[in-house]
């Protein structure tokens, strides 16, 4: 499909300075895109491309100065990379529009409950009285289990697998491998030493507008539900355990893990590789460097934390530059201790 320059302005709200008339069929990167092609300058470091890319047309933000004449049309936005990310949801909706229909071999339940123009993926079971939303995208080898309710809009790609009594909500990506209501890590220890599981009977709530990466895992509650919140951005190879709560809005970067029944405020920013334990609270706009262990709840909103176990941000920061200085402070005790012990030996008796 081709777009000019003005159908693009239009869709995100973009001022054309030059041919309006230009047209691209796809897009590439400032630095190597060809003729007939979309590219979007938004960081200082790439302005040097501005003028030897080839690119049919290119997104700038408004205070975009030119230092020398380039043959591309520009679209002038507030943002670049905001409207580049809005023009490439654009464009993704349009060609997942596309994909509709069942394709074969697939199993539905006569008992599932299909919206208007859903596509089911090759070698996809969806499971009896499920219901799957309008313009959902199964794709192939997904998982649907009983009772799951799917909402409008939403993907689900390749492997993923949502169990049973599960609710996704509307406008959720979920990517490939990801598994939906696996039981929590529920074990009672007995006299003998051995562990009796604890049946998990509550199911996982996934609110609107949300995504999850791929091969990651979020429990289902022991009872009741594990909860993500609305607008909540999840990466991949994550363990979100039962009875977890992440908030509206939180984003959580790879390989992180929270353990049980831990309730994560809203706008919080989790590093890689964090750890967060179980039965605390995480307030809101809290920020967990990567690596941090956090033992205790965070109760002060907008609190930023690194280390473990995590402290606060700066206060860690002056620990860890002490902690580099140890030898050096050692040196410089020892050499005091020494003309200490000099003096002393020197000073004459009263």
């Amino acid at each position: 499909m081709q777009f000019t320059a003005a159908q693009i302005a239009m869709l995100i709200n973009g001022k054309v300075e030059g041919n309006d008339s230009a047209t691209v069929d796809s897009f590439g990167k400032i630095e190597e895109a060809k003729a007939s092609q979309l590219a979007f300058l938004a960081n200082p470091k790439y302005e040097d491309f501005l003028y030897t890319t080839k690119a049919s047309v290119i997104i700038v933000n408004e205070s975009q100065e030119l230092k020398e004449p380039i043959s591309a049309a520009l679209i002038r936005v507030p943002d670049a990379y905001s409207a580049f990310a809005t023009l490439l949801h654009k464009y993704q909706e349009i060609m997942r529009q596309q994909l509709t229909g069942i394709q074969e071999p697939s199993f539905i339940d006569k008992t599932a409950v299909l919206g208007e123009h859903v596509f089911v993926g090759a070698f996809c079971y969806i499971s009896q009285h499920a219901h799957i939303g309008n313009n959902v995208k199964l794709y192939p080898g997904a998982y649907i289990g009983d009772n799951v309710k799917v909402g409008d809009n939403s993907v689900i790609l390749p492997g993923v697998k949502i169990y049973h009594d599960c609710i996704i909500g509307k406008n959720v990506t979920i990517h490939a491998g990801t598994v939906i209501g696996g039981d929590g890590f529920g074990f009672a220890p007995q006299p003998d030493g051995s562990y009796k599981k604890v049946p998990q009977i509550g199911n996982v709530v996934v609110e609107d507008f949300v995504e999850i990466g791929s091969n990651s895992c979020i429990d289902r509650a022991t009872i009741g539900s594990t909860i993500v919140k609305s607008g909540a951005k999840l990466d991949n190879l994550l363990q979100i355990a039962h009875n977890v709560e992440v908030g509206n809005n939180t984003v959580i970067a790879a390989q992180a893990g929270i353990s049980g029944s831990t309730k994560i405020g809203s706008n919080v920013q989790i590093g890689g590789q964090a750890g967060i334990v179980g039965h605390i609270q995480i307030a809101d706009g809290t920020r967990i460097n990567a690596q941090s262990g956090v033992s205790k709840s965070i109760k002060t909103p907008n609190t930023a934390v690194t280390g473990s176990p995590a402290a606060d941000y700066t206060s860690a920061l002056r620990s860890q530059a002490v902690t580099r200085n140890l030898p050096d402070l050692e040196k410089r005790v020892a050499d005091l201790e020494k003309l200490v012990q000099q003096l002393l030996q020197e000073r004459v008796p009263l």
